[in-house]
């Protein structure tokens, strides 16, 4: 081939499952390795032979850590790739947290499915299991960010900064002569904790997210939350927070703190319930410690930023287990932020019957998960083999997503000093991607369009 070819292997027609393929001569580099969530039409893919022999290729890029960019890792490795995952350090430290969790909860979900004899598969087995999750780690290539890298097999990559989650970057790799951005998940301009996406260099082509393509974010409401909170405490219920383990936790954490300092909420005692989430945790006050250089200078003077005053770090099954039944009104904050697995799962069986109780959801909820599900008002949800009726209180709080909203994709955009040949609209949902891509004809006159599964274009 006399150009590169880029194939989309996963994003596209879909909010999840980020996986693109780079190819130049006897060249192959993937980035990101996503997982498919959601709808079963869509984790059924998980499943699929992969399309091409993964010891064919070169390399693995990562954006960041979270698990629809790098949690089908421990699959490629099972299935012969053997090539080095090139991503920042800070990804290194949090994709493995996110791997190990992932197989855990693998096995966790094919035992509670041979138990209760709820799969159509026979016996039920993992995706892949936490010896493949270890063998994916040592394969990680940590490199800085801003740092050029050289790809086995001919080529470069450059990551740059994204603002998402701690680690995040948008990756630019240059092949055959040619220079394609991909962004990865891109962050917000005002993110609480981290600092801005850096600008977009000049690129021959972009591969940019929408998963907020067509809407925009309000600012958070602080007294909203505080009356969330103070009324569910009236009521003597609890405040559940299915939150993402990595960031989601910290922001929660932070602006919890900020209500209870300025005397908004009443002092609680406020659990972190996920052993993902508190291993995350770890590493954003590692990065406070360190005075990391992706962080905003404010959060990086004072107190804890993550400490409301009463946190509780729920380490045991025993202690996940007794706050169940938790006595008195308090707030907990588990993992995983769509419900679709982890010790959030317990905490919503036994608060979702009660109506004293509120459930609020924080960040975006792919069609087909339980948090989807919720949000969208369900009478009752089905947990490990079972219904549970939904009657607490349930809402959400989109306003606190780590991803750029509509107008900040396009703004990212327009950083770049000349425009590439060809803007490629993945991970959004299809009204979602349309709609950016529309945006970005209208407003800049580039070239955008919307790439179906598996649709291959050259450079």
């Amino acid at each position: 081939m006399s150009t590169p070819v880029l194939t989309f292997l996963g994003a596209a027609g879909t909010v999840t499952g980020s996986k693109f393929l780079l190819e130049y001569q006897n060249h192959r580099t993937l980035i990101d390795c996503g997982l498919f969530q959601g709808e079963a039409r869509w984790r059924r893919r998980n499943w699929d032979s992969f399309p091409i022999d993964p010891h064919t290729l070169d390399a693995v890029v990562l954006t960041h850590a979270h698990l629809d960019h790098c949690g089908y890792l421990p699959a490629l490795v099972r299935q012969g790739f053997h090539g080095p995952v090139i991503c920042s350090p800070a990804t290194a430290e949090v994709a493995a947290i996110v791997l190990r969790d992932a197989a855990h909860l693998q096995m966790e979900d094919a035992g509670h499915a041979r138990a209760g004899g709820y799969s159509r598969h026979d016996p039920p087995l993992p995706l892949f299991d936490s010896a493949d999750a270890e063998r994916a780690i040592r394969h990680f290539r940590p490199t800085p960010e801003s740092g050029m890298s050289e790809l086995p097999g001919g080529g470069t990559v450059t990551l740059y900064r994204a603002g998402h989650i701690l680690g995040s970057t948008f990756a630019v790799v240059e092949l055959g002569g040619r220079r394609l951005a991909v962004s990865g998940d891109l962050g917000r301009q005002n993110h609480p904790l981290l600092l801005p996406p850096e600008p977009l260099p000049d690129v021959d082509a972009v591969v940019i997210e929408s998963t907020y393509g067509n809407r925009l974010h309000l600012p958070v409401d602080h007294a909203r939350l505080a009356r969330l909170i103070t009324s569910t405490v009236e009521r003597g219920g609890v405040v559940l927070i299915p939150a993402f383990a990595v960031d989601r936790t910290a922001v929660i954490l932070h602006e919890l703190a900020v209500l209870t300092t300025e005397r908004l909420i009443p002092h609680l005692p406020i659990y972190v319930n996920s052993p993902m989430s508190l291993a995350a945790l770890n590493v954003y006050r590692t990065a406070v410690e360190h005075k990391s250089d992706e962080l905003r200078p404010e959060i990086l003077t004072g107190d804890d930023p993550f400490d409301p005053g009463d946190l509780r770090l729920v380490q045991s099954v025993d202690e996940s287990m007794r706050i169940n039944n938790p006595g008195r009104p308090c707030i907990i904050v588990s993992a995983s932020g769509m419900a679709t697995g982890g010790r959030v799962l317990y905490h919503l069986e036994r608060l979702l019957p009660q109506t004293k109780n509120t459930v609020l959801l924080p960040g975006y909820q792919v069609a087909g998960t339980r948090g989807r599900q919720l949000l969208d008002g369900a009478r009752s949800v089905k947990i490990h083999g079972r219904y549970v009726p939904v009657r607490a209180r349930v809402t959400d709080m989109p306003e606190f997503s780590a991803h750029a909203d509509a107008d900040e994709l396009v703004n990212w955009l327009s950083t770049a000093r000349r425009e590439p040949d060809a803007v490629y609209v993945v991970h959004g949902e299809e009204d979602a991607r349309h709609a950016l891509a529309d945006r970005i004809g209208d407003e800049l006159g580039w070239t955008a369009v919307t790439p179906h599964h598996l649709e291959r274009v050259r450079l």
